[in-house]
């Protein structure tokens, strides 16, 4: 092996194929011939994500087929963990739910929902107690929004709160100040790892779906990272409208190209503003 591509290749399929055993950082290390260090610098440039947290999302997507079938305290062991608690951690954070949420199809788990505006049209915003899990744009106040909910966690509990939703709706919005919020979507292993490389897209900023591929280190895989761009859940907090194709296009977008571009000229505009009022300006 002798480019670094080959070795984060060989260290992500080692990770896979032994998932179960919750290989340590070492490990995985001297299966490609690096130093610990090296090797989680490399792997966490390539890959986006340390080896660490490519490893709780296989964890996850592995329990995932089973959990259902079998209880969490057997998916807890026959994934190579110690406790229940690391499982819980694990789904947390990448899931958006508890293991015992997954296993029922959100059965206890409380979605707050509504509708407000924003600068490019109305949105229909859900958030539940581990964070923001869905922002999507809507063409009208009808859409059935709460269905497309109620389908993707059959057993949760919607609470429609309009008022909530557009205090936070304006929030995500104010692009005069800055405000963080904690993201709790939906996805695969290879989805998150796509969405989190768009989180490192600056502002006024934009890349392309073979860049995106290259930064999680699978540079032939464009096409699956456009496919996991276009399944984005949360608009503009996951700045999917800011990747484009190779030639310059601007591609495809959930929401519509007419809005994708309304959206990155307003940011190229805002930063643009903001680089005019800057001090020495």
């Amino acid at each position: 092996m002798n480019t670094d591509y080959q070795r984060i290749a060989r260290a992500i399929e080692y990770l896979r194929e032994n998932v179960t055993g919750q290989p340590k950082l070492e490990t995985v290390a001297a299966a490609v011939n690096l130093s610990p260090s090296h090797f989680q610098r490399l792997f966490t440039r390539w890959a986006g994500v340390s080896p660490k947290q490519y490893l709780q999302f296989l964890t996850v997507e592995y329990t995932k087929q089973i959990l259902r079938s079998v209880s969490t305290l057997d998916a807890t062991l026959q994934a190579g963990l110690s406790s229940t608690s690391r499982l819980h951690e694990h789904y947390i954070k990448i899931a958006a739910m508890t293991p015992a949420q997954y296993r029922s199809a959100g059965k206890d788990l409380e979605i707050n929902y509504g509708q407000a505006d924003s600068p490019f049209g109305p949105v229909c915003l859900a958030t539940s107690q581990h964070g923001i899990c869905s922002l999507a744009f809507i063409d009208n106040r009808d859409d059935a929004t709460e269905s497309a909910l109620k389908k993707q966690w059959p057993q949760s509990r919607l609470v429609r709160n309009d008022h909530g939703v557009a205090s936070i709706v304006k929030k995500i919005f104010s692009y005069e100040t800055k405000h963080t919020f904690l993201l709790a979507p939906m996805g695969t292993n290879f989805q998150i790892q796509v969405w989190n490389a768009l989180l490192n897209i600056p502002p006024g900023q934009l890349c392309t779906y073979k860049r995106i591929a290259e930064y999680i280190g699978q540079p032939r895989a464009s096409r699956a990272a456009a496919r996991a761009i276009a399944a984005n859940p949360i608009a503009c907090l996951i700045p999917c409208h800011r990747v484009l194709r190779s030639d310059g296009n601007t591609g495809g977008y959930h929401w519509g190209p007419v809005r994708k571009q309304a959206i990155i000229a307003y940011e190229a505009a805002q930063k643009h503003n903001h680089n005019d009022n800057s001090p020495g300006n």
